[in-house]
């Protein structure tokens, strides 16, 4: 039953981006911000894979902002960097060139290049086709047009496309291979939904992450079907080539929180404390508990980074004004944000719901579209085409610095925890011999808490007690937690009661669980937090504009079971306070704990950071006025002269010598760098070679 509902929502959901969204993308909206659209929409009918959908986001706004700066003679291209030709106008008997018709045809034919290559694998690759087929027609444009020979916009945009996909095609991601990486082998087997018995037989240690077994049937968070036993998704990208982030070393980490506590060493109680304050959030996912929260911005929220100790906004920081009370039942509220932050509102994953908070913060008729609050208002295309660019290396460069940290720590998720500890036994009291206490003891089980970690005994078990219908467990853990998924999710509640750790189940839906990647560090949390950084920084405030977003969940519209009870209005000041929302739902929705989360929101500030002061560079031409250093080191014995210098991934370099410093000659050719390692070795100095420099070029030449 639960199977049908599932494949007749998958259905539906198609029909309406079918029939709903491709078609209506508003005619006053920006090319570049069409295109956007597109790609989100295309996003939305594929399998959610988030390092994969940011890098396809970055991508085609390097595209489209490569194909806007061709016309501007102070911007420079991220990848492609030449002078864009605009057509031949008369206005008025006066002849002009029409640069914004130039631009609007380059771009379209850059990104739609770009789309149809990435998408043409894609699980909704039919329909995504013919979408962007009828946006070119819409536009003007002749789809078919794919060459790239001389200077008619269309050309450009294609020779755009040409180097943005050749330049990154072998950045790591696997791409040819449709992203499977075969040289990662998790630590454990694969732990069988159905079977939770057998837990113990194949989790050898839940610090490190399992991949998932199911038994008839798995999909994905957008109702898609996938592989009964889990794969790591993107579990190298450790190698894909980033925006921003530096690293030491090819294989290190770009941002490094520190190890994650582990069951069994220094880390142990924390360890234990984690997965408890998960069960204490599953326990509160029960409306009939009439527990409320106030979630207004006034009390609610405004945490220092990495931490949650926010006591709300008092008054609205932008107006002044005092904001309303916002009570909501805490069990709708837990389930609200844990099924809205899940991939977005329409399935589009983090990275892309991001560029959805981007458009809608431009569309509000309060936003003026100053870069950074100051200077002149720029038009719609300028605004998106910068906004894209930033936002997307910033959404990027977070799926490349959270999935090295997950691949690298390989950390475990809750539901091994829970399980494993669970199965185990308790680790809090040893028990007198004989004692059920001493029975079920290990050092590894969970930490008893009154109401919510318990051991069954006969007395609990007997009728009318707290574990009457947990009899045939006598002797075994139960916890307080949500009781799963119901036979009928549309009216039905799952509830919370007394269950068997061993049996427990994130709130999620029973055919996907839990992500198929290892939690360490919070993609969601990273993600989330980079883009906030970059609406801060490009509008020039924290704060939405007003001071005030609010989305209203409408009653009974929650997909794994009834609810909300009531409509719910999620409501924030800041873009900090969003970002910090979607980490914290990743807890309620029982896929990640508390080192997973707030270590991710420090590492996406840094990575959102230096995204945008980096994309910023390219949009003043700052970027090729740094000055090149480097190291230099003679080594007499050998003899050898080497150079070190920092390079900027996409930019060309070559490395020069001479003896007097008027003559100078090439020791290398023009060379694009696809790392922030630049290196020449000269094996046989002599003193011909008395000095050396670097030049720079945005297009080897």
């Amino acid at each position: 039953m639960i199977i049908q509902f599932q494949k007749v929502t998958l259905l539906l959901k198609w029909l309406i981006l079918v029939i709903v969204f491709f078609p209506l993308i508003s005619q006053s909206d920006s090319v570049a911000r069409k295109w956007n659209e597109q790609n989100l929409n295309a996003i939305r009918l594929d399998v959610p894979h988030p390092p994969v959908h940011a890098r396809n986001l970055f991508h085609v706004s390097v595209a489209m902002w490569d194909a806007w700066s061709a016309f501007d003679t102070v911007a420079v291209g991220y990848l492609h960097n030449e002078l864009g030709v605009a057509p031949d106008v008369e206005n008025d008997g006066v002849d002009s060139t029409d640069v914004e018709r130039a631009r609007k045809e380059a771009i379209s034919f850059a990104a739609y290049r770009v789309l149809r290559s990435r998408y043409q694998n894609s699980v909704g690759a039919d329909v995504t086709r013919e979408a962007l087929i009828n946006q070119m027609i819409t536009l003007g444009y002749d789809e078919s047009n794919n060459s790239i020979e001389g200077d008619s916009p269309a050309a450009l945009g294609n020779r755009i496309a040409n180097t943005v996909l050749s330049f990154s095609w072998n950045d790591g991601s696997g791409e040819a291979e449709n992203y499977v990486d075969l040289t990662y082998e998790p630590q454990n087997d694969p732990l069988p939904l159905d079977e939770p018995r057998f837990t113990l037989l194949t989790t050898s240690d839940p610090s490190y992450w399992q991949p998932l077994a199911f038994g008839d049937f798995a999909l994905t968070q957008n109702g898609i079907e996938t592989d009964l036993i889990q794969n790591f998704q993107g579990s190298q990208w450790f190698m894909v080539r980033p925006f921003a982030l530096r690293r030491k070393s090819p294989s290190g980490l770009y941002d490094d929180p520190g190890p994650p506590p582990i069951l069994g060493t220094s880390g142990d109680q924390k360890f234990k404390d984690n997965i408890n304050q998960i069960i204490r959030y599953s326990s509160w996912l029960d409306p009939r508990d009439q527990v409320e929260m106030n979630i207004s911005p006034q009390i609610y929220a405004n945490n220092t980074l990495g931490r949650m100790d926010g006591k709300g906004h008092g008054n609205n920081p932008v107006t002044g004004d005092p904001y309303s009370e916002n009570k909501v039942l805490r069990a709708d509220y837990g389930r609200v944000i844990a099924e809205f932050w899940a991939d977005g509102p329409d399935s589009e994953t983090p990275p892309g719901h991001w560029n959805v908070v981007a458009n809608e913060v431009a569309d509000d008729p309060t936003t003026t579209r100053r870069i950074e609050g100051r200077g002149p208002a720029v038009n719609d295309l300028e605004w998106d085409v910068k906004c894209y660019f930033a936002m997307n290396g910033a959404q990027h460069d977070a799926a490349t610095a959270a999935w090295t940290c997950k691949r690298i720590y390989d950390y475990g998720r809750p539901i091994s925890m829970c399980r494993y500890m669970g199965s185990k036994g308790q680790s809090t009291d040893k028990g007198s011999p004989g004692t059920f206490a001493e029975l079920t003891y290990d050092p590894e089980g969970l930490k008893l808490e009154a109401g919510l970690v318990e051991i069954v005994t006969p007395e609990t078990a007997l009728p009318g007690q707290r574990h009457e219908h947990l009899s045939s467990s006598i002797g075994s853990i139960a916890i307080y937690a949500w009781s799963g998924e119901p036979e009928d999710p549309e009216s039905d509640l799952g509830g919370v009661n007394w269950i068997p750790a061993m049996n427990w189940l994130p709130y999620q839906r029973d055919t996907f669980v839990t992500p198929a990647f290892a939690s360490y560090v919070s993609g969601h949390s990273c993600f989330s937090r980079a883009g906030a950084e970059v609406m801060a920084k490009i509008t020039g405030s924290p704060y939405f504009p007003g001071g005030f977003k609010e989305y209203v969940i409408p009653k009974g519209s929650l997909e794994f079971e009834y609810g909300p009870s009531e409509d719910v209005k999620l409501q924030w000041a800041s873009y900090y306070d969003a970002s910090d929302e979607a980490g914290i739902s990743r807890l309620w929705g029982g896929i990640h704990v508390l080192v997973d989360d707030l270590p991710g929101r420090v590492m996406g500030a840094r990575a959102g950071l230096r995204a945008y002061e980096l994309a910023r560079k390219y949009w003043d031409g700052s970027i090729m006025k740094e000055p090149v250093q480097f190291s230099f080191s003679r080594d007499t014995s050998l003899p050898k002269t080497t150079l070190n210098w920092d390079r900027t991934i996409g930019l060309f370099y070559k490395v020069q010598s001479s003896f007097d410093l008027t003559d100078w000659w090439d020791e290398t050719e023009w060379t694009r760098a696809e790392d922030i390692w630049g290196k020449f070795e000269d094996a046989s100095p002599s003193p011909e070679r008395g000095f050396y420099r670097i030049l720079r070029s945005t297009n080897g030449s």
